[in-house]
């Protein structure tokens, strides 16, 4: 975890200043164009048989170009919708997103097998990425080059002006109070969902499998994986209509709770039933969170500095995501069986939702939702 999300963690902050200085629509054109690029390489190492360091470094470049892409599109998303529609477009992006990589990596898995597997059957698969990629971005040809913005005034290109625009974006955030809560409820929760990965994992590879039957244990975190999947596939469906009624505040404190309440329980009880229940648990309450967050963070910070934020961001959350799965490395037993992180993240989850929760009146947690301070019901 740490080598895959920390090495862009690092240089992420710093280059999000670009997503406020560069045309967003140039960011999709010519990141898709370098994605392709690196993919071919790591063809090439492959197909020469290399494992070593350098393939490891050339991924990590493709997988933070990735990052840096997604945190462009979330900066993007308020310039293609109405205020009133921003939460339907936050459930529905990710959702078709996670949907269609799914169907990628079932392709991936069919095709490879049927090419008799091994690096040659790799090989191919990553030229057809580097190809969807390229036509990825030439696609987003069809968009005005302004379409997605920045709109205002943008930091120098200087290396010192990058620097000054990560610190500024910093602060910018952290003046906005809502939405700097969201974010740390979002990195809050992704601490919880590293902690229970990882306890999953033990508890069903050590403790409810034999030793001896890996490919079972390898189906039944599947089968929790495909739980969480479905939870959040249920998030993405109501929450639009539920933050209408609710607001996103209380919405997403209830999630915490929901979380807090139902997959510690799920985690202590330690069978495969109770293991789905809690894994459905997480899924729903961490897309509900994470789609409420993306909407409050698009309303209220300024499109001159919200490509800086949402890059800090993805940032601080994927640290989140690797704390939650360092803390159980070094306090649960083998067996995944620990009641200290349970009574941790419960607890964390708990308090976490209070927190929240106590902004609900706020003038600014109207306007998350499309409302002004003086329409419909406080939130």
């Amino acid at each position: 975890f740490a080598i895959l999300y920390l090495p862009y963690s690092i240089v992420g902050p710093f280059v999000g200043v670009l997503l406020d200085r560069w045309s967003r629509r140039q960011v999709l054109l010519y990141g898709n164009g370098i994605r392709a690029l690196v993919v071919l390489v790591v063809a090439w190492l492959t197909s020469n048989g290399s494992a070593d360091l350098t393939l490891g470094f050339v991924v990590l470049i493709a997988l933070g170009i990735n990052r840096f892409i997604l945190a462009g599109l979330s900066a993007s998303l308020p310039h293609t919708v109405t205020r009133q529609q921003l939460v339907a477009a936050n459930a529905f992006s990710p959702t078709i997103g996670t949907l269609f990589a799914a169907l990628g990596g079932l392709f991936g898995v069919v095709v490879r097998g049927a090419l008799g597997g091994g690096d040659a059957g790799s090989v191919t698969l990553l030229m057809v990425a580097a190809v969807g990629f390229a036509v990825s971005g030439i696609l987003s040809l069809r968009m005005p080059k302004n379409l997605l913005g920045p709109d205002g005034s943008q930091p120098r290109d200087t290396l010192g002006g990058v620097a000054a625009g990560f610190v500024e974006g910093t602060k910018v955030l952290w003046a906005t109070k809502l939405a700097f809560r969201a974010v740390a409820i979002v990195t809050i929760h992704r601490t919880a969902f590293g902690v229970v990965t990882a306890l999953v994992i033990l508890l069903i590879r050590n403790t409810l499998n034999p030793i001896t039957e890996p490919e079972q244990a390898l189906g039944q975190i599947s089968l929790v994986i495909g739980a969480a999947a479905g939870g959040a596939f249920v998030a993405a469906v109501i929450t639009p209509r539920v933050t209408k009624a609710f607001g996103v505040v209380r919405y997403t404190s209830a999630m915490l709770v929901l979380a807090g309440i139902v997959t510690t329980s799920g985690m202590a009880i330690g069978t495969m039933p109770s293991l789905l229940v809690g894994a459905a648990a997480l899924g729903v309450s961490g897309q509900a969170v994470k789609i409420c967050a993306d909407t409050v963070v698009q309303e209220l910070i300024h499109d001159d500095h919200r490509g800086r934020v949402f890059t800090l961001y993805d940032v601080v959350i994927n640290i989140g995501l690797v704390v939650g799965v360092a803390f159980v490395a070094l306090t649960s037993p083998a067996s995944g069986q620990s009641i200290l992180d349970l009574i941790v993240i419960a607890v964390m989850l708990l308090l976490a939702a209070l927190w929240y929760y106590r902004g609900r009146n706020t003038p600014a947690a109207q306007i998350a939702v499309g409302q002004s301070p003086d329409e419909g019901r406080p939130h």
